[in-house]
């Protein structure tokens, strides 16, 4: 949203603004090491900063609160969700920020325990789970496929359709196996 912009504005401009206080008051000891004295104005911009972080983490847990309760809402049968290797994803330094904003185990977490409240199943599909690899309509499973196909095409029955569909549909016939 334009406020998480603003506030990741914000806290890049205060970090620059710190960064540049703390080389200014660095003091060089006995060995080649640097020491740094901490000023008031370097004390106001570390609590600025911490605030600035506080009101954005804040603003996206919010946000996934919210997403979850109404997902959660609608009372459905059960819910199926993949454990996803966020570790691995991390590697790709074009993704890694944000992937760490989305805060999938958050997510997560906070699936089960309020559909663990409302009575509803909460199903985790395993990691290894080929859920954008398996043809919707045919079961086929395709050996090979790129993150850069974002369409599915099965090699068997020539079913077309959106990776993501393809693979949300496999995920609610793995929920309907299992509950």
């Amino acid at each position: 949203s334009r406020m998480v912009k603003k506030l990741e504005k914000r806290l890049k401009r205060l970090q620059r603004k710190l960064s540049k206080k703390y080389e200014l008051n660095k003091i060089q000891i006995e060995g080649g090491e640097y020491r740094y004295r901490k000023t008031k104005n370097i004390k106001k911009l570390e609590f600025l900063v911490l605030k600035t972080r506080r009101r954005l983490k804040n603003i996206r847990h919010n946000y996934i609160h919210q997403i979850t309760t109404s997902l959660v809402r609608t009372k459905p049968e059960y819910v199926v969700m993949e454990s996803l290797n966020t570790c691995g994803m991390l590697k790709n330094r074009k993704l890694s920020k944000a992937i760490q904003e989305q805060a999938f185990h958050e997510f997560k977490r906070q699936m089960e325990y309020k559909c663990a409240w409302n009575g509803v199943k909460f199903i985790l599909a395993d990691r290894f789970y080929p859920s954008s690899k398996t043809c919707s309509r045919c079961g086929s499973v395709k050996n090979t496929l790129y993150l850069s196909e974002r369409t599915f095409i099965c090699n068997e029955c020539g079913y077309e359709i959106d990776r993501d569909s393809n693979a949300s549909i496999n995920l609610k016939n793995y929920g309907k196996s299992i509950a």
